[in-house]
This record gives C-alpha cells, structure tokens and sequence, in this order.
C-alpha cells in the first residue's frame, strides 16, 4: 500500500514591520474632519471631541498630533504661524519695544511668499464666504488678540487697531502692490511703523 505524500508545511507570512492598519493616514483624516467642522460651526463651537468624533478617532490622538484646538486650526487652514508659539517671542524682552518687534516679525513672515500665500487665500476667499468670516474673526480674536490684549492689561480695541493698522500694510504691499511701500525696505517700514504700534500697546493713561 502506497504511503500518502507528507503534507507541506504551512507558509508562515511575516508582517512587515510598520504601522498598523488604518493608522497611515490619521492626521489626515483629522485634518480633514478639522476643515469641515471649522467650516460649519466656526472656530468658537468647534471642539476638539467633536472633531476627533468625525474622523473617528480618540480624541487622544488629536491632542498628539496638534496638541490644542487652536494648533489643529493652524494646521488645517495651513497658516505659517502658530499664535501660541509666537506670542511669547513677541512679548518677552521689554515692553517699551514690543511694537518694534511685532512690526519686524509680521514683516519679516509676510516677506516669504508661501508664507503669506495661504493667509491671503483665506481672505480672498472670505470675501465671497460669510462662514469663512465667521471663522477667521473667532480664530483671530480668541487665539491672538484678546489673549495679548489681557497679558498686556489693554482694551482688546487696541490690539484690534494694532493687528488692522498691520493686516492693511501687509495687504497694500502684496496684494495691491501699491509703490513706493511695496518695495520699501523692512528695516525703513519698521522705523514708520513702530512708534504708532507701541502706543496702542502701551497701558491706556
């Protein structure tokens, strides 16, 4: 009687190593849950449970990515800055120069072109957009001006002013272009601009 032939060995397939499924892509997925949140309740009533919710994900997981609401806005809009990160900058050293370098620093930033670029295509596209409105004004006034009008002790209307005065040079030198302060040098729009800045800043007598 004929012995049936042994059987084979069972292949054995090794995992690359790597990450695990449906785990490559999760900032995106946050990222893009982020946009349509932003969009449809604006900054104020957005909440990062709610976001972490429609990328179906922990919640957990957006704090590890972007660490807070407003770092996952930054990330989302595709702004170059951070407000939480360069606020200290601003503010540290004396406060008799803080003007000076806020007018540098915006100037400074807004000189690269893909640095500005996402900035001006946001309100390019909030003027024809009232959700998008609503969405840049929470963002600016919760995360940029009334946090340094309150470290400063100043009414918020002069950071309003501050930020105006800055947002409407930064416009009239790119977008406009209008000469000669399209091609004037920083240092030069620093001297002009400063002084008026600092008093804004300075405590209200």
């Amino acid at each position: 009687m004929t012995e049936p032939p042994p059987e084979e060995p069972a292949t054995v397939v090794k995992r690359r190593p790597g990450r695990r499924p449906g785990t490559a892509d999760t900032r995106g997925q946050i990222l893009a849950a982020a946009r349509e949140t932003f969009s449809e309740k604006g900054f104020d009533k957005a909440t990062i449970r709610g976001i972490a919710r429609q990328a179906g994900v922990d919640p957990a997981l957006v704090h590890h990515y972007f660490t807070s609401k407003e770092g996952m806005f930054v990330a989302a809009m595709e702004l170059p800055i951070n407000p939480a990160n360069v606020i200290p900058t601003i503010l540290a050293g004396p406060r008799e120069e803080i003007g000076e370098r806020l007018v540098r620093f915006i100037l400074t930033m807004t000189a690269d072109a893909e640095a500005r670029q996402p900035v001006l295509a946001l309100v390019r596209t909030a003027m024809t957009n009232d959700r998008m409105v609503v969405m840049i004004r929470e963002f600016v006034t919760q995360a940029l001006l009334n946090r340094v009008a309150e470290i400063l002790e100043i009414p918020p209307i002069r950071m309003e002013v501050a930020f105006a005065q800055m947002f409407g040079v930064v416009l009239m030198r790119y977008v406009v272009e209008l000469e000669p302060l399209a091609s004037i040098d920083i240092e030069e729009l620093v001297e002009l601009l400063a002084p008026t800045i600092q008093r804004y800043l300075d405590p209200p007598r």
